[in-house]
């Protein structure tokens, strides 16, 4: 036999070992990871050939991808077609619903935040209310997905929910108008001489664009940012691209968040970059245990990045990374893939971010029971003082009774004319503590 012969019967031996033992490998994997399936095929048969009544395959099959979908985390969800395509639209801004984002917590269907200005907002909803009924059916054993199609509905038709709140003696129906939510992701007040007060309710596809605008304007009028408050309570997250944006604008280099997934050697990092970083200025975030998922990852960023001081209340610890599928059908799977990690390696699932600073939360009634308590009379209260330049100026630009002015008037109009930033650091304790540590910096870095 030629060599030439001899090499190619070789070859072709050795070819067919490689076959049959891939054929046996993949037959041993096959039969220990899909035996199972054979139970479902039969049960599946068995339904649709006995079952007292003619059901729907496809209703079956959706069924029983959403058992086993149960088994897992509750953010990782079944999205049949009609739920796919409103999933798509809810990252543009504007979607039709009750503007809520809500979770699981020991199979209470929990209520994270209502975006502010929507319709659950306006109806008085709030963070940590348990919803134990939508339309007096029980929400007990649904999925986030089967109670969110629940929720939604034709524009100013009507959803009751009952609710359960820490204070209730038992759960009470709030009856709101479905509308069409337009999110406003980014708000802005001036606190005056450089700086600035930041509200981000959620993180929707224009968010960077929105605050970058803000903050523009800003340093238009000011000529500089001399501290930014970004207020993070309630947030309950959005797009992670807008996060990292977010925070790359104030980092100029160095890890702004990781992900890592069931094989923890591959390992993904998304990088600060110098480019269109604005710095120099001291920045304090805000947070409460609603700031959620996107909200964390800014937070955490910033915080392990030193360039903000985290002041509130732990936040609420959901960082797990989904990734949304589309499938054949038009329907989608919203599936748990990985961990968020912040800069320096603290996983934010389950453990959230602590801030710097804890702040407790005051209600305006408290608050303001608060300042009426610790009230004192001063010089300018005393009847017939030696008046100061200020109220000479008042008195001459009024042409009246300085009494009739300063004790009438004055008391009268006094929350009418508030400007935005009185009324935001009147109203919110923790606002106006945080605006006092911005200045207080500014003022301790000159020492």
């Amino acid at each position: 036999m030629s060599k030439k012969k001899q090499t190619l019967l070789l070859l072709t031996g050795f070819i067919g070992f490689v076959l049959i033992f891939n054929f046996q490998s993949i037959s041993s994997f096959a039969k220990e990871r899909y035996s199972d399936l054979q139970l479902f095929t039969k049960v599946l048969n068995l339904v649709q050939e006995y079952y007292v009544e003619e059901v729907d395959t496809k209703v079956l099959i959706y069924g029983a991808i959403k058992g086993m979908l149960k088994e897992l985390d509750p953010h990782t969800n079944f999205l049949a077609p009609d739920i796919y395509k409103e999933f798509e639209s809810e990252t543009s801004g504007e979607f039709g619903g009750l503007g809520i984002e809500i979770t699981l917590q020991k199979g209470i269907l929990t209520v994270i935040s209502p975006i502010e200005d929507t319709p659950a907002w306006i109806a008085g909803v709030k963070s940590g209310d348990k919803i134990v009924s939508i339309n007096g059916e029980s929400t007990k054993g649904l999925s986030l997905v089967e109670a969110a199609k629940l929720m939604k509905g034709e524009k100013n038709s009507v959803v009751k929910l009952g609710i359960y709140r820490d204070g209730f003696t038992e759960p009470k129906d709030y009856a709101i108008k479905r509308g069409v939510v337009k999110i406003k992701s980014v708000k802005y007040t001036d606190l005056d001489n450089g700086y600035g007060y930041i509200k981000i309710t959620s993180f929707i596809e224009n968010t960077y664009k929105n605050l970058t605008g803000f903050i523009n304007d800003h340093r238009k009028k000011h000529k500089e940012i001399k501290g930014l408050v970004i207020d993070l309570r309630k947030n309950p997250g959005g797009l992670l691209n807008q996060a990292t944006m977010v925070s790359d604008l104030f980092i100029p280099d160095g890890v702004i968040v990781s992900t890592i997934g069931r094989n923890k050697k591959e390992k993904e990092v998304v990088y600060a970059k110098k480019t269109g970083t604005i710095e120099n200025f001291p920045i304090v975030v805000m947070i409460d245990e609603y700031s959620a998922s996107a909200s964390e990852i800014l937070a955490g960023a910033l915080q392990d990045n030193k360039r903000a001081l985290i002041m509130g209340k732990k936040s609420f610890g959901k960082g797990s990374v989904q990734s949304v599928v589309k499938l054949g059908d038009g329907s989608g799977l919203k599936l748990t893939v990985a961990r968020y990690y912040t800069p320096s390696g603290k996983s934010i699932q389950a453990e959230g971010i602590i801030p710097d600073v804890e702040l407790e939360e005051l209600d305006a009634t408290t608050l303001n029971k608060a300042r009426g308590n610790r009230k004192v009379r001063r010089e300018k209260d005393i009847r017939g003082h030696l008046l100061s330049e200020k109220e000479k100026k008042a008195l001459a630009d009024t042409k009246r009774n300085v009494m009739s002015f300063w004790w009438t008037d004055q008391e009268n109009n006094k929350k009418k004319d508030m400007s935005p930033k009185e009324k935001l650091l009147s109203e919110d304790f923790q606002i106006f503590q945080a605006f006092n540590y911005l200045k207080a910096w500014s003022v301790m870095k000159q020492m």
